[in-house]
This record gives structure tokens, C-alpha cells and sequence, in this order.
């Protein structure tokens, strides 16, 4: 073979050659599957997910990569819901990146608040240099801030996990931990109101776009932990007020709470014992469940709480009315709101209230029969409701219903609200929120 005829050959052969270590480059980079784990994204296209909001391309899926080009972006979620996990993901940012992955969000709203936002940015742009602490990589934005100096420097891959197992939130970036925190020890009342969306215990992942620069992302894969709570069996941080077996650390109700408070504490004793007497006649327990038959008066803790959060699952019969007293005052709302009573608005509402919202933003009830969840949390004179894992009050003032000139008693006992219907409840949870 003559010389040209090697230099013709060469330039053939390079670019096969330059082509197979790129194809095996490219291939090195697609990790195999870890052992528990799903792969989330196939690579191609955007199959099990949904695009909510944004313009242009939005994502972009080619080669294993998802690019969020400069002019794209929008919120990308996972189809499926997730309550506790472990999501994995790498990701590579450019100059001025900014991105950040949604944890158990809803569709709607904004994620950094409806849910929780793990950030991701780029903590070496200037453009980034005044940041709260809790607005940079990794971090829950604004609410709890990451360990920063384990960034990649910008355009090289960066490996990150995030664990989400009730409370517990963990960020692990690169093979350093720099998120470990129990949502429990947020106590803030600005960010407790700012964030409603840390109570969620379910929803979807997602990466939520924000431009202009481009992000990317690869080898994206879930641990789905699923829901770990046991009947009657407080979530970590909680307590039960009922322990499915019977009403100790309950009590019947007796007058209200200015009424109450003209007895002496004799006559308070006497009457409590009476009134004991006659409702555990009609509140009784029954498989786990509270089960009331209508015929009585409101059940109501022993205790009295002041700052909490509280879980409580509860069923009606058709026209069925009940609440839960805050403090001894009236109360977040359930009733059946079939079109038949002409009650359409939904359970979970303020419903005593006057100056401030009573309705419920939208109707979240299962359909009557079938078991709800309230999480309520109050602070200060402040309540926020989701109910069946949707927000349904969002930081709304309670108003004192028995005197109206005066704000809501700072602490008081939890309800049960008789109203003549048949009533169910089992899962009742409480954690009480003391200020830093």
C-alpha cells in the first residue's frame, strides 16, 4: 500500500475511532440502575412526567441528557406521587444556573412554597453573591440552609440525593452531606406561615425551571419508600392523643370557656365528673375507632395546648356535622357538603369566622363514608388546614366565637364537636410547637 493510499485510511479510521470513544464516553456515563431504585427518566423522552408552566422548548430530552435550554424551563413533575424517598440525580449547571427540585409538591402553585424547593444554583456567580443563607445550593430554599464548598466548579457533573422520610429531610452532593434536618425544629412563625407547603406528607417530584441559563441533568432515578405509619401510631416528633384502645386523656365537655372559667374548682370537678359519667355512654371505641352515636355532647382532651400541629382522620354518615374546636373555640368545619344539603363548600373552613376568610379555598372532601385527614396547625392566632393532603386554609386568623372582642385564648383544650350525628375518628396526633 502506497502513502496516500495509508493517508486515505487514516482519515477514514480517526473518525470511526474518535466516534466509538465518544459513543463509549457517552455510555460510561449512563449508570446502571441502583439495587432498590427506579430509573424515572429513559433518556428520550419525557414519559411519566408532566410540563407545568413555562415557554419555549421547555425540557429537552436527547442522549440520557434532559436540558433545560436558556430559553426554556417551566416546572417538570413526576406523574406519580411520592410520600417517602430517595431521589438521585446528576446535573451540570452553566454560568448562572439556577434550577431546584420540587419535594412531594402539588402541580399547582409555586413550589417553593405549596412544597418544599431543594435548590440548585450556582453559588459561584456574582450575580448570586447576596443571597440569604438558605437560598443557596442544596438548601430548602428559605427555610433551612445547606453546607456550601462541594459544588463542582460550573460545566463539570455533579452527583446529588436527597432523602425525604417523614420529617427528615437529607441532601447528600457529591458524597458530602450538607442537608440533615427535621422539619420539626422549624418553629418560626414567619416561615411556618411563609412555607404552609413543609407540612405536606405526599406529592410530586419535579425540577422547577427558572432561566435564563441553561441546566442540565441525567442518570435520574427514585427510591419509592411509600408510607410507613401504622394505625394509632404517632408520626416521629408526634404523640397520640388516642391510642386506638381507649379515651384516657379525654374528657367531657362542660359549658364553655367563660362559663368555665366562673366555677370554682370544686364546682368545675363536680361537673366534669358528671359529665364524664353520661358521655362515655355514647363516645366509645370500637376496632380502633373513636365511635360516637350523636346522643351526647362534644368529646374534648384533658389537656390544654397552645402552639401544635395536629393529625386527625375522621368519617361522617350522610348529613352528618361535626368540627374540631382550637382552644376550646369553634371551630375548623366538617359536614357532608352534598348538593342534597346544600352545603357545596367543602369541610375544613374557620367556620365561626366573621372579619376573617370561613370558607375553605376549595372542597377537598372524600366522598361521605369514606375516611378524611386533617393536618392543622396553629400558631399564635394563625391556622393553616390541609385536608386529604390539600391546603384548604392558608394562614388565616381564628377569631374568639365566645367573645368577640377578645383574640383567641392562647391555649386551650382540642374538641370533638357533637351535633347530633353519628361521628368516627382514630388517628389523632398531636406535636406541640414551642418558640426558640
Amino acid at each position: 500500500m502506497n502513502s496516500v493510499s495509508l493517508r486515505k485510511s487514516t482519515i477514514w479510521i480517526l473518525p470511526l475511532l474518535l466516534l466509538n470513544a465518544a459513543a463509549q464516553f457517552s455510555k460510561a456515563q449512563d449508570k446502571p440502575t441502583p439495587a432498590g431504585f427506579t430509573k424515572i427518566f429513559d433518556g428520550q423522552t419525557l414519559e411519566g412526567w408532566k410540563l407545568v408552566g413555562g415557554s419555549g422548548p421547555g425540557y429537552v430530552p436527547k442522549d440520557g441528557i434532559l436540558d433545560v435550554p436558556s430559553d426554556g424551563g417551566g416546572n417538570l413533575f413526576t406523574l406519580k406521587e411520592y410520600s417517602d424517598y430517595v431521589f438521585r440525580f446528576d446535573f451540570k449547571l452553566t454560568a448562572a444556573g439556577n434550577n431546584g427540585v420540587g419535594v412531594r409538591a402539588p402541580f399547582e402553585g409555586d413550589a417553593a412554597y405549596t412544597a418544599m424547593e431543594c435548590q440548585v444554583l450556582d453559588d459561584s456567580s456574582p450575580e448570586y453573591a447576596h443571597l440569604l443563607p438558605a437560598q443557596y445550593h442544596g438548601s430548602l430554599y428559605r427555610i433551612v440552609a445547606a453546607k456550601r464548598g462541594f459544588q463542582k466548579p460550573v460545566g463539570e457533573w455533579n452527583s446529588e440525593e436527597i432523602s425525604a422520610v417523614g420529617r427528615h429531610i437529607k441532601v447528600t452532593l457529591n458524597g458530602h452531606v450538607i442537608v440533615d434536618t427535621n422539619l420539626n425544629d422549624v418553629t418560626d412563625p414567619a416561615i411556618l406561615a411563609e412555607h404552609p407547603g413543609l407540612l405536606r406528607t405526599r406529592g410530586h417530584v419535579g425540577f422547577l425551571g427558572h432561566g435564563p441559563s441553561e441546566v442540565m441533568f441525567r442518570n435520574i432515578f427514585i427510591k419509592d419508600l411509600g408510607d410507613p405509619e401504622k394505625p394509632n401510631t404517632p408520626p416521629p416528633g408526634f404523640k397520640a392523643l388516642f391510642d386506638g384502645k381507649d379515651l384516657k386523656g379525654w374528657k367531657a365537655l362542660v359549658g364553655d370557656p367563660p362559663s368555665r372559667a366562673k366555677m370554682t374548682p370544686e364546682q368545675l370537678e363536680t361537673a366534669q365528673k358528671k359529665a364524664n359519667i353520661e358521655a362515655f355512654k355514647h363516645w366509645i371505641v370500637q376496632d380502633g375507632v373513636i365511635t360516637y352515636d350523636g346522643k351526647n355532647n362534644s368529646l374534648c382532651t384533658a389537656k390544654d395546648y397552645k402552639d401544635f400541629e395536629m393529625l386527625v382522620d375522621w368519617k361522617i354518615s350522610p348529613h352528618g356535622d361535626s368540627g374540631i374546636y382550637l382552644r376550646g373555640s369553634p371551630q375548623v368545619q366538617i359536614w357532608d357538603d352534598e348538593p342534597s344539603v346544600a352545603l357545596t363548600v367543602g369541610s375544613g373552613g374557620l367556620y365561626n369566622n366573621q372579619k376573617n376568610p370561613s370558607n375553605p379555598m376549595v372542597r377537598a372532601d372524600n366522598p361521605v363514608g369514606e375516611w378524611n385527614r386533617f393536618r392543622i396547625m396553629m400558631v399564635g392566632d394563625k391556622v393553616t388546614v390541609y385536608l386529604n393532603n390539600v391546603m384548604v386554609v392558608k394562614n388565616v386568623v381564628m377569631e374568639n366565637y365566645w367573645e368577640r372582642d377578645k383574640p383567641i385564648y392562647p391555649s386551650g383544650q382540642i374538641e370533638l364537636q357533637h351535633h347530633n350525628t353519628p361521628l368516627f375518628f382514630k388517628n389523632i396526633y398531636i406535636r406541640e410547637i414551642e418558640q426558640k
